[in-house]
Parts: structure tokens; sequence; C-alpha cells
């Protein structure tokens, strides 16, 4: 039976409406859910500013299973999820080879639809398909997902909490954990400490790092960095363009040669390149926030060997990372909880966004239901 629902609906150029859509039944292989709660990310942002086309919004969420595929076995109504926006197929190349983010079948960011296989679309407005962000539309009270986007969960987390796994915890921690494999007793410096941020600092302190410098134009963040593992915090001046202060500053920190890994959590493309202004020789310095526009990179910060990674999504395993995060979390290794700023309804969302926009939160949520606590 179709659903009624609530939905945040944009045009892809910078609007955005409650509207009422019809959601459909799953097909077999596919999985309906009830969203709780759905994650604010600067990617949201994004796609209402620059995709151009007409979606449902939102791309992290957490809620429960209402219908099921008859292909789907292993999941029942009533479970409670977590999904997941980098969706594997399991028998590509890419899959194959252990790196299911970037499916060459079913990524939304890794070309899929250019090589022809689109999504079928089981949510309609006004009569009409309309797409999901991400193939998810999170920020919508259904949605129907593909089985292998949604990773069970028993622990009692806040669907709040949950929802946020899906993205800003996955991206920070799996950069840290998977990505630059941080080694015990390095030293490690991050920059930008927002949602993503704190959870690379969480990830480095997973990997028993020595020294994790947290680096911010906010005194208020970086007081917040120390309740999630940072060990000492550097207050940016925004006016040392070429990070020269700065960077004597983390030298200072670590034996005079640079910290062993850094990672860019900003997001502002002029910052590109500030991890490996921050990294000894041999060093590893991380793109974490996606930055994608065309910067100008000093050749010289390259040298000697120092090694530059843009992972994507942390390099997200999602059975596999998403059950390790919720084990850390269980055992008081992790902060999740604790990330979630600030709860928004669909009629204040644009209050979340702007608050998202201008630093006030480290992590915003649009609550869809109000059965919160599990």
């Amino acid at each position: 039976m179709e659903k009624l629902s609530k939905a945040i609906i944009s045009d892809g150029k910078g609007h955005f409406e409650l509207s009422t859509i019809k959601v459909g039944m799953p097909k077999a292989d596919e999985v309906r859910i009830k969203i709780m709660a759905a994650g604010l990310c600067h990617t949201d942002w994004d796609s209402i500013n620059t995709w151009n086309k007409r979606f449902i919004v939102g791309h992290e969420g957490a809620g429960i299973v209402d219908a099921v595929g008859d292909q789907v076995t292993d999941l029942v109504i009533g479970d409670k999820v977590i999904l997941n926006w980098a969706i594997p197929c399991g028998h590509c190349m890419q899959c194959q080879s252990g790196n299911l983010h970037i499916c060459e079948n079913n990524s939304p960011v890794c070309g899929c639809e250019l090589k022809g296989h689109a999504h079928p679309q089981s949510s309609t407005c006004d009569g009409e398909a309309i797409e999901r962000s991400f193939h998810l539309g999170t920020f919508s009270e259904y949605t129907v997902v593909k089985r292998a986007a949604a990773v069970k969960f028993e622990q009692p987390l806040d669907y709040s909490g949950a929802a946020i796994i899906g993205c800003g915890v996955m991206t920070g921690w799996g950069s840290a954990v998977n990505a630059a494999k941080v080694s015990a007793n390095s030293s490690v410096a991050v920059i930008g400490c927002g949602g993503v941020g704190l959870n690379a600092i969480q990830g480095a302190k997973n990997c028993q790092a020595a020294s994790i410098i947290a680096i911010d134009i906010s005194e208020e963040r970086l007081q917040q960095a120390r309740s999630f593992g940072a060990t000492h915090t550097l207050l940016s001046d925004p006016n040392d363009k070429e990070l020269v202060n700065l960077r004597k500053q983390v030298k200072a920190l670590t034996n005079g040669r640079g910290a062993d890994f850094a990672f860019e959590c900003t997001a502002i493309p002029e910052l590109g390149s500030a991890p490996l202004a921050l990294v000894r020789n041999a060093g590893t310095a991380v793109q974490v926030s996606g930055i994608e526009q065309r910067i100008d990179f000093d050749c010289e910060l390259f040298e000697w060997d120092k090694i530059y990674i843009n992972p994507l999504y942390g390099m997200c395993n999602p059975q596999r990372d998403f059950n390790r995060i919720l084990d850390l979390y269980s055992q008081g290794e992790l902060k999740i909880n604790e990330l979630v700023s600030k709860r928004y309804q669909f009629d204040n969302l644009a209050q979340g966004f702007d608050d998202m926009l201008n630093g006030r939160i480290a992590k915003g949520v649009l609550q869809i239901s109000n059965e919160e606590c599990l």
C-alpha cells in the first residue's frame, strides 16, 4: 500500500519547500523505511543550490523498516536501521576489490548515472516520479531504498545519533581509521572542528595517537574538541593566509618536524593544501571535506615523500564500519549523541541550515518523528 509522506523537495536552484509525496511499496530487493531522524550536512546545502533538478533532499538518516521486498530475508518490519548513501552492488570491480564506497554501478558520485545505471524511483509528487538525494531522500517521513543501503542496529542509541553515523561520523572517523590508518603513538593535526573534524579526532583517538592537535578559528569549537579527544588546541588566525604561524606552532608540538598525519575538515577550498603544510616529511595529508573546486598548489608542499590523499566517505564498508562504530559507542570509546547540537522540525529547517553554515552547531538533525529515544 502506498504511503502519503511529508517531504522536503528542492528545485536544485536554491529553493526548497515542504510537500506531500506518495511512497510506493518496495521492489524485490528494496525496503521501505519510516524515517525517524535525518542529519543536516553541507552536502545537502550544496545539492539544494547546485543540482538544478527537482529532488527529495537528505542523505543521512535512521528509521524503522516499514515494508520489505520479496527477496529481502535478513530484515523484518520493525527493525531499526541506519541508512548508507554509498550503496554497494557487491559484484563490480570496485566492490570485489573491497572499495564498496566507490561502487561502479550504484555510487551516486562516481558516474553511475552517466553509464546508464539509473535507479527506479518509488516516490511521486503531483503524479510524477521524483528523485531522492543519493538514492535515499531522508528529509521525508518515508522512503524506499535498496536493501544494501540499510544497516540494522540494536544498540540503545537515539535515532538522531544513529542518523549522523551514515555520513558525518563515518566520513571523519573513517578518514582517520580506514584511509590514513593513523598509527599508535603518532601525532595528528585536524584542521576544522565541526562535525566531521570531531570525528576525525575521535578516529585518531581510537587509533591510539599520542598527540591530537585540534585547529579552528573558534575557541568554543576548540573546547569541544578537547572533550572528543584532542590533546592540544590551536586557535588559528584567519589572516595567516600562508599558515606561517600555524606551521610553526604545529612543529613546536611535534619535535620540530610537523605532524605524522594532518586532516583538512573545513570544506574551504583555500585550505585544500593546508594539511600538506602541517605534516612532516613522509607524512600523510588527508583532504577530508570533499573540496571539488580548482585550486592552486605550491608543489614544494609535496616535498619530501609526503602523501596526499582525498578519500571518499572514509572508505566506508557499511556493514563492517557502522557496526565497528556502534561497538565503540557501546564501549564508551566513541561519542555520538554528544555530536548533535540541536534538533529541528520541518518548519524551521531553514534555521538549521543557517546555524550549520555559520558554525553555530557541530551537527544538526531534522527530527521527523517525536519517538526519539530507543
